[in-house]
């Protein structure tokens, strides 16, 4: 499974309506996070499910979601979190 399916995968948590990610890896090549082999991605994610939450506890729930991913495989994460009524 490649990185960009175990993200979608563990983000399924936040029943998204919505989901793209983008690798924008190459764009930051020879970046320090880069030359180790981690990822920078865009992130656009709608759920209804930061329905009531501010922008930082809507980042919280994403890194949550990704828990270990966002130790190890992802270096930067470009997030666009919006509800459905938001879009």
């Amino acid at each position: 499974m490649s990185r960009i399916e175990q993200m979608y995968a563990l983000l399924a948590v936040l029943n998204p309506v919505s989901i793209n990610i983008v690798d924008e890896s190459h764009k930051h090549a020879g970046h320090a996070g880069a030359r180790d082999g981690a990822g920078h991605y865009l992130l656009q994610i709608v759920t209804s499910e930061f329905a009531g939450k501010t922008t930082i506890s809507r980042h919280r729930m994403i890194y949550s979601a990704l828990g270990d991913m966002m130790q190890r495989e992802i270096h930067a994460l470009n997030i666009q979190a919006t509800t459905p009524n938001e879009v």
